[in-house]
């Protein structure tokens, strides 16, 4: 797909390191506006580094990252907690409260951040149930619903604010194939109704295949993005390692 003139998410010259120890070395691209763009790589390659950057929990060592054209590190108070209102996080195993009924999960974001009456809160929750095919399970707890289904429950809740950017972690990851088809449909779904713009790590090809627009592929030995564009056009990449990745095939270099 064609991209804003003026990208959701800019990354630039983004370094992460732990102590002393280089995770990602001068990264740098952009997210259009409206696109589902993937993260992926190997084990190790900085992939849930970056995602934790791209969200605000870790600083960078260098570079910056902007979203809607705005710094986030550079961002404090009233500024900063606007600035991360535009974005909705998917956990990997959904970190959904297991004290709480779904329904109650969905209502506590707005509860905490917004002053919305109750009812309201409770009629905003029980929308965001439905986009996900939750309707008739707003009273269940975490543990009483599948897998599948609490991973819809986790993008409920980080949709529950409005924000214009999900960030999904490893959202096909533990499900079987037909859940995992699901889920793809799903996203491809949210994202042609709402506009919303989805940055997912992900290393689950079939899923990778069926909705990203664009790919980036991080190298643990680099610490840098070897590889973007289209999963096409990474699969018949001129990098015997991306082609490797693609095709499911060992090897080493």
């Amino acid at each position: 797909m064609e991209t804003a003139a003026k990208p959701i998410i800019e990354v630039e010259g983004l370094s992460a390191a732990y102590e002393e120890r280089t995770i990602l070395d001068n990264i740098t691209f952009t997210v259009g506006r409206g696109e589902v763009f993937v993260i992926l790589g190997g084990s190790g390659c900085g992939k849930s580094t970056l995602l934790k950057h791209l969200i605000g929990l870790y600083q960078p060592a260098s570079g910056r990252v902007f979203i809607d054209g705005e710094d986030l590190a550079a961002a404090w108070g009233k500024a900063r907690k606007a600035l991360l209102g535009k974005i909705g996080v998917m956990y990997q195993h959904g970190a959904l409260f297991g004290s709480m009924t779904l329904l109650e999960n969905l209502c506590l974001p707005l509860e905490e951040f917004t002053d919305l009456p109750e009812p309201a809160r409770r009629l905003i929750a029980a929308m965001n149930l439905s986009l996900v095919g939750l309707a008739d399970y707003h009273h269940h707890y975490p543990a009483e619903i599948s897998g599948g289904m609490r991973k819809r429950a986790a993008i409920a809740r980080a949709m529950v604010l409005g924000p214009q950017i999900l960030f999904l972690d490893e959202p096909s990851a533990g499900l079987d194939p037909v859940t995992s088809a699901e889920m793809d449909e799903l996203i491809l779904r949210l994202a042609g109704s709402l506009g919303i713009t989805f940055v997912i790590v992900s290393h689950e090809l079939p899923s990778i295949n069926t909705i990203a627009d664009r790919v980036i592929m991080l190298d643990k030995d680099s610490k840098s993005i070897i590889a973007s564009g289209t999963p096409q056009q990474l699969a018949h990449s001129n990098i015997p390692k991306v082609r490797r990745f693609f095709a499911r095939q060992a090897g080493n270099g």
